[in-house]
């Protein structure tokens, strides 16, 4: 796999090319990538895969015209013909007022920040297989599993590049590693499943094969014959696992694009109070080994801890330069692109903070409850807020988590959502979004 500077030099390059051919400015994205996994199945080899792909994205404006071209094909020839077409394209699309490259003035200066993404390992399928394996008969051997789905474990290297036509160019390696396992538990149609997995920038950063397949292995046990609930109104406490998906949601309806489009359920919240005085939601692109970290986005602009919402109140929109243009703004160092098509947006290590009270605590009162454990289908309306989503979990009963449940849905409206919810203590930081224990007052239940 090339080096970041020599990825970087090949974005520059196609800019340079694009420039001489015609085009009045111009970016490219190169990115490449190496990955290896191996999958098991009780006890035996199940697939090794190996995958490796490099591929160049150009996007050109002649005045206010553009247009983006993508090839996996690196040959001088290739890329020559690759300009062309872009060009010819762009002179053939329609304009777009607000389409061009970030301000020049807003661009990353300087050394790109060094964030500790590559450990620069390689590991052999071997040693996978022997983590897959772990994971798995860590968690068959939990008294109560019957049957699995197999271990996993994975190793992969990506280099991301980008150069503009006005003054940025940079690159960045990323390593990334992980191990899970997936087994099932009772007999028959009454078969329940469950899993557990692990990721990590450094492979000396994942946990042990063995927790996660022991965790997989007594969450699914866990889950034996699930009752059923009754519908009603009551107090719903999402795991952190699942609990992250609302930070998904408030994402969407933040995003530039939902803004400039009007088709945003918190279109006119900007400034105003949207969730309970206990929630602060964060963003930090700069997190050290990080899941999601970068040192820029995605059109060289520099990137830094962001609040979106601080103590309830919603403090920005997500902005790339073409839609901060329309609302006359400015951007907020969240683009983000592939090799293909123009920027959108995207958080970095999305987290909610964590709240003042344990778990424990934040159940303690509830008389009759559910906590959720899985999340199937369904989401929420980006436009009206409206929420339903079939789930799965356990019932709270007089304070404590009790027997299983499933085949419920629990329905709502994100705002309503928003302003009746209180996080635990508990935040970890194990995915690329990361929240405590939630809990959400007045959500609709229904089940039998």
């Amino acid at each position: 796999m090339l080096t970041p500077d020599q990825a970087r030099d090949r974005a520059a390059d196609i800019v340079s090319r694009a420039r001489a051919a015609g085009a009045d400015a111009a970016d490219a994205v190169f990115a490449a990538d190496t990955a290896l996994d191996v999958s098991v199945r009780l006890g035996a080899l199940e697939d090794v895969g190996r995958s490796e792909s490099a591929e160049l994205g150009l996007r050109v404006f002649v005045g206010r015209q553009s247009a983006s071209v993508s090839t996996s094909d690196l040959s001088v020839s290739a890329l020559d013909a690759l300009v062309e077409r872009a060009i010819a394209m762009a002179r053939e699309a329609p304009e777009d007022e607000w389409a061009g490259l970030a301000p020049e003035d807003r661009l990353l200066k300087g050394n790109v920040p060094q964030l500790d993404l590559d450990d620069g390992g390689e590991v052999e399928p071997a040693a996978l297989k022997e983590a897959a394996l772990e994971a798995e008969d860590a968690a068959r051997a939990v008294a109560g599993v019957t049957n699995s789905e197999g271990g996993g474990a994975s190793a992969s290297r990506s280099i991301w590049a980008l150069a503009t036509s006005h003054g940025f160019a940079g690159a960045y390696a990323a390593t990334g590693y992980g191990v899970s396992a997936s087994v099932l538990a009772g007999e028959g149609g009454a078969m329940v499943r469950d899993y557990d997995h692990h990721s990590a920038r450094h492979r000396r950063m994942l946990e042990s094969a063995a927790d996660i397949g022991r965790r997989a292995g007594e969450r699914t046990v866990a889950r034996i014959n699930p009752g059923v609930v009754k519908s009603g109104t009551m107090p719903i406490v999402f795991d952190p696992r699942n609990g992250g998906s609302m930070l998904g949601h408030l994402i969407g309806a933040i995003s530039g694009a939902a803004i400039t489009r009007k088709t945003s359920f918190l279109l006119d919240a900007l400034g105003t109070k949207i969730f309970s005085s206990a929630v602060t939601i964060s963003d930090d692109p700069h997190r050290p080994h990080g899941l999601r970290s970068r040192p820029f986005d995605g059109e060289g602009l520099p990137v830094s801890a962001t609040e979106f919402v601080t103590a309830g109140m919603l403090e920005t929109w997500l902005l790339d330069s073409a839609s901060a243009r329309q609302l006359g703004l400015e951007p907020t160092g969240h683009a983000a692109r592939g090799v293909g098509g123009n920027p959108g947006v995207a958080t970095s290590n999305l987290f909610m903070a964590a709240g003042d009270i344990p778990p424990e605590t934040l159940i303690a009162d509830i008389a009759d409850g559910i906590y959720v454990t899985e999340m199937l289908g369904g989401g929420v309306n980006g436009v009206t807020g409206d929420y339903s989503r079939g789930a799965a979990g356990f019932r709270i009963q007089n304070g404590e988590i009790t027997t299983p449940v499933a085949e419920f849905t629990i329905a709502g409206n994100a705002r309503d959502m928003f302003l009746n919810m209180t996080p635990a203590n508990d935040l970890e930081f194990r995915y690329g979004s990361n929240v405590p224990t939630i809990r959400i007052e007045g959500m609709t239940v229904a089940g039998a």
